[in-house]
């Protein structure tokens, strides 16, 4: 059985939508070519999913002693979090929310298996 390696970033001021098109670029490839790719791309969710993908590659290699050219992305997902509500006015005194999404992003890395 595969041992899964995890990180997890919670309340990312960014709505999964939008994080989920940086994870669709990404999804199943080696952690240090999905870096690169990360490195690379123009979108703001890149950054933080950059971090958490980093931070679950350093897991795997400080607590298991895993080597980094030996994983790879087997999940990678973006779960909603809290939206705060914020006020607007609008026309003839009615009230516009404007809604702040958030979203939690989760990387499972595993080793790939010897052929």
């Amino acid at each position: 059985m595969a041992t899964d390696y995890r990180a997890v970033a919670k309340n990312i001021p960014i709505s999964a939508q939008k994080v989920r098109l940086v994870m669709d670029a990404i999804r199943g490839k080696d952690v240090l070519k999905a870096l690169d790719i990360l490195q690379f791309l123009k979108n703001r969710s890149a950054a933080p999913v950059k971090k958490v993908v980093h931070s679950a590659m350093l897991n795997a290699e400080e607590n298991f002693g895993i080597s980094r050219n030996d994983l790879y992305i087997h999940q990678i997902f973006a779960d909603e979090g809290r939206t705060r509500k914020w006020r607007r006015f609008g026309a003839r005194g009615r009230f516009k929310p404007w809604l702040r999404r958030s979203s939690h992003i989760t990387v499972i890395l595993r080793k790939k298996e010897a052929i």
